[in-house]
């Protein structure tokens, strides 16, 4: 679920975005968890495209005029 194109972003709905959000930020939790245990910084990518993502999805719902939360 890393990677959302912008045209899927833009069909769901308010609700479906935050939700997505709520879901990608227990994602990056576990993934920055993943790197502080470990030490290894191959997830680092992963941690970007997360943050990208839920930019993106925070950047729809802006543009919408919705409340973030």
């Amino acid at each position: 679920m890393l990677i959302i194109k912008i045209k899927e972003i833009r069909a769901l709905s308010d609700n479906d975005l935050r939700s997505k959000i709520n879901d990608l930020v227990l994602e990056l939790a576990i993934e920055k968890r993943k790197v502080a245990a470990t030490g290894v910084s191959s997830k680092v990518v992963k941690i970007r495209e997360i943050k990208r993502t839920m930019a993106r999805m925070n950047t729809v719902l802006n543009e919408r005029g919705a409340k973030n939360r």
